[in-house]
């Protein structure tokens, strides 16, 4: 059975950190370049970073360049995104998902998200 799990959300202040993680099995973890995709309330699914297969690349959304830096340990088949100085904007579940192609075109799985929430 395939699975993706994220954990390490939660209720932060504005300014603060908070580190995701995402855990994958039932799957070839590094056949997959990984994202984390979120969705604000009452707001549609907005990509924020990416990861190639070995880790050697990854890529932001403007909004979040400079503040956010994902990374994988593909032995522990465990995709991260390490989120600083967090805006209440950044409020959202966030998800990750694989996508075969490294392209944001098609994503075979994803998870069921990790919930965060900026505010003082």
């Amino acid at each position: 059975e395939v699975q993706l799990v994220e954990s390490g959300g939660g209720l932060v202040q504005p300014g603060g950190s908070l580190r995701l993680s995402c855990a994958a099995s039932g799957f070839t973890f590094d056949d997959y370049a990984m994202s984390w995709v979120r969705q604000a309330p009452g707001k549609g699914l907005e990509w924020v970073s990416s990861i190639d297969w070995k880790g050697g690349d990854s890529s932001y959304a403007d909004s979040v360049k400079g503040r956010f830096t994902i990374s994988r340990d593909n032995a522990k088949n465990t995709v991260y995104l390490q989120m600083n100085t967090l805006k209440p904007e950044d409020t959202a579940v966030y998800y990750c998902a694989a996508d075969p192609s490294n392209d944001g075109l098609r994503y075979d799985y994803w998870g069921r998200g990790t919930q965060v929430t900026v505010s003082s």
